[in-house]
């Protein structure tokens, strides 16, 4: 799967009940999770055995968990939850029907578009996993560093434009609808005093 070796490749369930237990999920929680997920599976194990890639200080191995939704429109904290249940680094394949979505976390939940199940291939990257792991990221996140930047704190800024660009949206609909010139005006300034910030 994700166009990994397929020495890599398991299929070795992963029972809910197991993640109910393990995170002392109460019943609204649990109720939450059966809503979003019908099963889940251990996929992949990417480790020095199955790829010949040395260990990091901080990844020795991660997995590759499918988690086979009842719904498109899932509640992303469950997923952020998921998360915490192992505490090695996963990628998670979303999938519903005839389409997937791959999902990380690194400080925040990283997701793709929804694409044709099997149409995803990753390539691993890196002398040792903690590299490989932080390609993964960046490929699954679209995110790229700019000089001088660690990949978190790119992530962190990545966050941030986005948060703008969301408020400036929302104000140039504000913007539109005002008929009083002044207001108009000062909704205007305070946009363009927002896009000066994107520029971080």
């Amino acid at each position: 799967m994700l166009g990994f070796p397929q020495k890599t490749e398991i299929r070795k369930p992963l029972h809910k009940k197991v993640i109910f237990d393990r995170l002392k999920l109460n019943r609204a929680q649990q109720e939450r999770v059966d809503a979003d997920i019908s099963r889940l599976w251990f996929v992949n194990e990417i480790s020095p055995y199955s790829v010949g890639i040395a260990a990091g200080e901080e990844v020795k191995a991660f997995y590759v968990i499918e988690a086979s939704l009842k719904r498109r429109n899932y509640d992303e904290k469950t997923i952020a939850m998921l998360f915490r249940l192992i505490e090695n680094k996963m990628i998670l394949v979303l999938s519903f029907e005839a389409e997937s979505r791959i999902a990380v976390y690194r400080g925040r939940l990283l997701e793709t578009a929804w694409m044709p199940t099997g149409s995803f291939s990753y390539t691993l990257q890196g002398l040792n996993l903690d590299a490989v792991w932080d390609n993964l990221v960046m490929q699954i996140g679209n995110i790229h560093p700019e000089p001088g930047r660690t990949l978190d704190e790119q992530i962190a800024v990545d966050e941030q434009r986005a948060k703008i660009q969301k408020e400036i949206e929302r104000l140039e609909k504000l913007a539109r609808a005002e008929t009083q010139p002044k207001k108009k005006f000062e909704i205007v300034e305070q946009i363009n005093r927002l896009k000066d910030t994107v520029e971080i």
